[in-house]
């Protein structure tokens, strides 16, 4: 009788359960995924794709004592609810619940937390080395996403560890795709060893080898067997990348074959030296709509499991896809302007614009330092890149902003979207730090729009200058305004008043600005006159309108859905202070020192006083 999913309280019970207990397992884990993300939002395809990989290495190691390094750690969804986690799964990305990726304080079994990609084969060859120092002999081993291999970072990684020789595991989940189709030469790679090195292929091998051992001789025909193989697949497959790097290469097998899984990862780890295994699985597998659309179910809000569709109904057009659409008619008049996106671009707003214009569209995969550089040498060369990425990835490339961009001065557009709080993807997915890592680099203009005009006003004005912009924007829905109007270039350097005021002035960044505006409507019927700046640039800041509102008030409250330290309330402190004026009063809203947790938008913004209440709140305070 198999065991049910409940009875699972750690990877130990799944020791001595059958192939066939095990896939019982697997289509329990299935349904309590697809149930949970309907409810939650979450990664569902990259799951989906994983469950009998995971089962299969929990089977054959003996964690927490082996260390399992998940790459990216959005498809940890079976590992959690292996690993004693599966009471409280209804919690999944919630406040205070199970996070949506590994996190090292929430379990025992997460020996390294990750949100970002290209990260576990560096991570795992630092427990490897470790373990070697310490003369012990837990096993190690990296899972990573052929999307997550075309990072650079993991190009690091498999250099160093061949180099070492010492004794890693590197689990490679093909699955064709990142979050969109796989791009690049490592992807035409993965493909040709997909098509000529099979599963059967290395059965009949092995069968062969085992008939062989019985002849007198027999070791050395196997020998002379292998060096055949090897020179053969040599012209078939490419460079052998992976055996050239110092790895032993296994696969590729068919990921959802847990006998096969499981017979290939216990070979794996008694190898000695670094070794990879190659596994091909589907992404969405078990769950028709997200195997017909995995793109879209890669990360998903709650949708009905019946239909596979969104219950969510939009009120007015997201961010993203005002960018998108405003940037399509920047190019129509422009054919220098170019597109640049990191494995994201459905998700920035780009995919429009590779439909209009495929040939000044350029996808590189899970790469952001060289999209940055790209970028640097296509504004070197005549034309205008925009690269669009998430704020929080863009973090990546921070050296290269500076060097390769800033320094030279050149005419890129950072289109950062996801700017502030995300909600549910927790702490490496908010953008909360773009703001002050960009406004302290020499020659960058840092600007956020309120609206959706203000976006496509501020994208014409960061196309029209002659340096680098930082163009940040949030996540999801606009503020319904009216975009339709032509576009117009804006006073570089200039905040709009949004409102009168006379006894304190907010400055607000964003679209924070309506929240500053309900609060002054609140305020207004208390007798508290409150003007609100839609401060628009970060920098260069409008510090004449700064100084002529403090000394008129005296008092001045900054709102930004940023980090505090090094961001836009410092910038207006910095400002106050230059001018002498040391006695006006100053309150700054924002994120303090601390990480961010999972959570509801709402929630979180309520967390940090950025809500009406909270910026009402915060003036009255400032004036007592």
């Amino acid at each position: 009788m198999p065991k049910k999913l409940e009875d699972i309280d750690s990877p130990a019970d799944l020791r001595g359960l059958s192939v066939s207990d095990l896939e019982a397992l697997a289509a329990q884990i299935r349904e309590r995924i697809i149930s949970t993300v309907a409810e939650t939002g979450g990664h569902l395809a990259s799951n989906l794709g994983v469950v009998e990989l995971t089962l299969a290495l929990h089977a054959v190691l003996e964690s927490p004592r082996d260390r399992i390094i998940w790459d990216v750690s959005h498809q940890s969804y079976t590992h959690k609810l292996l690993t004693g986690r599966q009471a409280n799964f209804a919690t999944l990305r919630q406040y205070e619940g199970v996070a949506g990726f590994t996190k090292r304080n929430e379990s025992e079994h997460d020996p390294f937390g990750a949100g970002h990609g290209s990260t576990s084969i560096s991570a795992a060859l630092g427990f490897a080395l470790a373990r070697d120092l310490r003369r012990s002999s837990e096993r190690v081993v990296a899972v990573i996403g052929d999307g997550a291999l075309t990072g650079g970072l993991a190009f690091e990684g498999l250099n160093a560890a061949g180099h070492l020789g010492t004794d890693i595991t590197v689990v490679l989940n093909d699955n064709e795709m990142s979050i969109a189709k796989n791009v690049g030469a490592l992807s035409s790679h993965l493909a040709m060893l997909r098509a000529n090195v099979t599963p059967a292929i290395r059965r009949a091998r092995e069968d062969l080898a085992r008939m062989l051992e019985r002849l007198p001789m027999g070791q050395s025909m196997v020998l002379a067997m292998d060096r055949f193989r090897d020179g053969v697949k040599g012209m078939v497959v490419p460079g052998m990348l992976f055996e050239t790097l110092g790895f032993t290469y296994l696969g590729p097998i068919d990921g959802h074959d847990l006998d096969e899984l499981m017979d290939m990862l216990g070979q794996a780890i008694r190898l000695p030296g670094p070794v990879l295994v190659h596994a091909f699985t589907h992404k969405g597998r078990g769950y028709k709509p997200a195997e017909d659309d995995p793109r879209s179910f890669h990360s998903t809000g709650g949708f009905d499991v019946k239909t596979g569709k969104s219950e969510k109904k939009r009120k007015a057009p997201t961010y993203s896809a005002v960018f998108g659409d405003a940037l399509c008619r920047a190019a129509d008049n422009d054919d220098r302007i170019v597109a640049i996106t990191a494995a994201m671009a459905d998700g920035t707003g780009v995919e429009c614009f590779n439909r209009r214009f495929p040939s000044r569209t350029f996808d590189v995969g899970l790469a952001e330092e060289h999209a940055v550089t790209f970028a640097a040498g296509l504004a070197a060369a005549g034309m205008k890149p925009v690269v669009a990425v998430y704020s929080t990835f863009l973090q990546r490339s921070y050296d290269q902003i500076i060097h390769d961009v800033a320094l030279q001065n050149l005419p890129v557009v950072f289109a950062l979207d996801r700017g502030g709080l995300v909600g549910d993807d927790g702490p490496t997915h908010h953008g909360v730090f773009d703001i002050a890592y960009m406004r302290q680099i020499p020659e960058m203009t840092v600007m956020a729009p309120a609206d959706e005009a203000d976006l496509q006003d501020m994208l014409v004005t960061a196309l029209a200058l002659d340096g680098p912009t930082s163009l940040r924007y949030p996540r999801g829905e606009g503020e319904g305004v009216e975009v339709a109007r032509e576009p117009e270039a804006l006073p570089v350097g200039k905040a709009r008043v949004m409102r009168e005021g006379t006894q304190v002035a907010i400055f607000a960044l964003g679209p924070l600005v309506y929240r500053a505006l309900e609060a002054a409507e609140v305020l207004a019927q208390e007798g508290i006159e409150a003007a609100v700046v839609n401060a628009r640039f970060v920098k260069p800041l409008d510090e004449e309108l700064l100084r002529s509102l403090a000394e008129e008030t005296r008092a001045i409250v900054t709102v930004e859905e940023g980090i505090l330290a090094g961001g836009f309330g410092s910038a207006v402190a910095e400002a106050l202070v230059d001018a002498g004026m040391r006695d006006v009063r100053l309150r700054r809203l924002g994120i303090g020192d601390e990480f961010v947790q999972a959570g509801g938008t709402s929630v979180l913004l309520a967390q940090w006083n950025l809500t009406p209440e909270g910026i009402a709140e915060a003036v009255r305070d400032l004036l007592r």
